[in-house]
């Protein structure tokens, strides 16, 4: 396999604007990186300076006013809200600060859904439900509802719905932000465990500098520039 082959998403002159009254805003300007299957990429930055801007952009989420993404060797430039849609569902994870666990359904059923949405049969998708939440450690709470779980409990079950359709890239932002220090250590074991396990990349944005060190490589981000550390 190429060096060309292994990276998942490349970001080449990624610019975002934004009007605001009579002057433009830049929230994000010029961004260029490459991030290759298997690792893991911290990007850090004070508030307000264009990480989740970012991470909304190379999730699909939003178009940036110049520039190309790449995701899995495909242009995104181009592709109609439906493709971007389906791109967004078979080769992207997200991980948030808050969990966002659909809570009339119990963890089994939060990792399944996805799954189906995407199109995969009911069978499949529960066995491959009750496998993640074997990984995480939560096979005995596989029928609980998110109210029922504790705050990281409640976060490994959203690693595990990331986790399902076998993303090439999983986006993570501030997902350890909500939780205690020892909370947040076992989590972010967990996700390196499981990005390493399935052999994928990722791109986490965190305020916590400890955290971005155990990563392989360090994104930073001011005022909308990303540099690497």
């Amino acid at each position: 396999m190429s060096e060309a082959d292994e990276i998942v998403l490349a970001a080449s002159g990624v610019t975002r604007t934004f009007a605001q009254g009579g002057s433009r805003l830049e929230v994000i300007h010029d961004a260029s990186f490459v991030i290759r299957r298997g690792e893991m990429v911290a990007l850090v930055g004070p508030s307000g300076s264009g990480k989740s801007t970012l991470l909304h952009i190379v999730g699909l989420l939003e178009r940036p006013s110049a520039g190309s993404i790449e995701l899995t060797g495909r242009a995104v430039a181009g592709l109609a809200d439906a493709a971007r849609t389906a791109l967004r569902r078979s080769a992207l994870g997200f991980v948030y600060q808050y969990h966002h666990l659909l809570p009339e359904f119990s963890a089994l059923e939060n990792v399944v859904l996805p799954q189906m949405i995407a199109g995969r049969p009911r069978r499949e998708a529960r066995q491959r439900g009750l496998e993640l939440l074997q990984r995480v450690g939560l096979s005995a709470r596989a029928s609980h509802r998110p109210a029922r779980l504790s705050g990281g409990e409640q976060q490994r079950v959203a690693i595990a719905r990331a986790l399902a359709n076998r993303p090439a890239l999983l986006l993570a932002d501030e997902p350890t932000g909500n939780l205690d220090h020892r909370t947040s250590d076992d989590a972010f074991a967990l996700l390196t465990e499981l990005v390493r396990g399935e052999g994928m990349a990722a791109l986490i944005a965190t305020h916590n500098l400890d955290l971005a060190r155990r990563m392989d490589r360090l994104l930073t981000i001011e005022d909308g520039v990303v540099l690497e550390a």
